[in-house]
């Protein structure tokens, strides 16, 4: 997904997760994968990941592939 489609406050939709993630967030997104964008992340000094808070309050980062608009 190309950056500018997104800015922070955007609702997006977590698709999928590449990385293993702790069982918490886990159950956060099978319980409701959708979030609020609120900051961006170098993820390996090329790429940018999208920082999510969840709807249950949990946030965490993915990868800019993982998400889409919601």
């Amino acid at each position: 997904m190309a950056q500018a489609t997104l800015s922070i406050g955007s609702k997006v939709r977590v698709l999928r997760v590449r990385d293993r993630i702790p069982t918490a967030l886990v159950n956060a997104l099978k319980a409701d994968p959708t979030g609020t964008v609120t900051g961006f992340r170098m993820t390996d000094g090329t790429g940018v990941g999208v920082v999510v808070e969840l709807t249950n309050g949990v946030s965490s980062w993915f990868f800019d592939d993982e998400v889409a608009p919601a």
